[in-house]
């Protein structure tokens, strides 16, 4: 696993703006090099800033959306078209104004699907799907992600993995259900700790002062079953992307002294 690196921008909106012209420019450079990139998204409040300032960016027409994969590190357990779930906001944010193809769009499953309320089940399609994507050089269950995103909760919370509980001990599953998460809705879906570690890279999103606790801890050497952040790491890179405000915790010798 990589050692992560840091870069902390001045507020949370020219974050967002900087981490999507970043994101632009692997994507693009993927497709360069084999044709098609995938890319795992993230919800709530980073997450989606950072879609949107993707769909605001002139230089977003250099990604052919065609050859793009789209994949969840999480789902809120809800109906389908819910207000609640990351894919309804993922698509009000950007993916409605660009052209995917609907078949590289891997939404996980929602609570009125084939499995109905059955979250285990649901998780278990959503394996399937991940594996059957896989190709032999992955080396695993699921696809060699080029980027895999994942916003930082003010408890260290990754996707939806929480501290302590049991999806955050898992060792050998991809996906799998969780019940009683701490913040609602609280029935989810989520990748899990291997699942996300298969990614070439993993960038964490962290603004704002609500964050800069979960990012100090997640950064100095805490356990991933206390800190699930700290056990997030991409293959080839581990990249935070931090606000000053969110940073504002962080020892001095973690602090990038180049960061804009």
């Amino acid at each position: 696993m990589s050692t992560p690196q840091l870069v902390v921008h001045r507020d949370k909106e020219l974050m967002a703006q900087a981490a999507a012209a970043r994101l632009i420019t692997k994507v693009v450079d993927a497709q360069a090099s084999r044709g098609h990139a995938s890319v795992v998204l993230t919800g709530g409040r980073n997450g989606n800033g950072l879609l949107a300032a993707l769909a605001a960016a002139p230089a977003r027409d250099a990604v052919d959306w065609s050859r793009l994969d789209l994949w969840w590190g999480d789902e809120r357990f809800l109906p389908e078209g819910d207000p609640e779930r990351n894919v309804t906001q993922a698509r009000e944010a950007l993916l409605d104004s660009v052209p995917l193809d609907p078949k590289r769009v891997h939404a996980m499953p929602a609570s009125d699907g084939p499995w109905g309320s059955d979250v285990d089940a649901a998780a278990e399609a959503y394996a399937a799907e991940l594996a059957a994507a896989a190709v032999p050089e992955n080396h695993g269950e699921v696809p060699s992600f080029d980027v895999l995103l994942l916003g930082v909760g003010p408890d260290t919370h990754v996707a939806s993995l929480f501290p302590e509980l049991p999806a955050v001990r898992e060792t050998e599953r991809t996906v799998v259900g969780v019940r009683g998460a701490p913040k609602p809705p609280p029935v989810r879906v989520t990748l899990t700790l291997p699942a996300i570690r298969a990614a070439r890279e993993v960038w964490l999103l962290a603004a704002g002062e609500d964050k800069a606790e979960a990012a100090a801890i997640a950064l100095s050497g805490a356990g991933e079953v206390q800190a699930p952040a700290a056990g997030a790491q991409g293959r080839a890179r581990t990249l935070w992307l931090l606000d000053a405000a969110a940073a504002s915790q962080l020892p001095r010798a973690l602090y990038p002294p180049a960061s804009p």
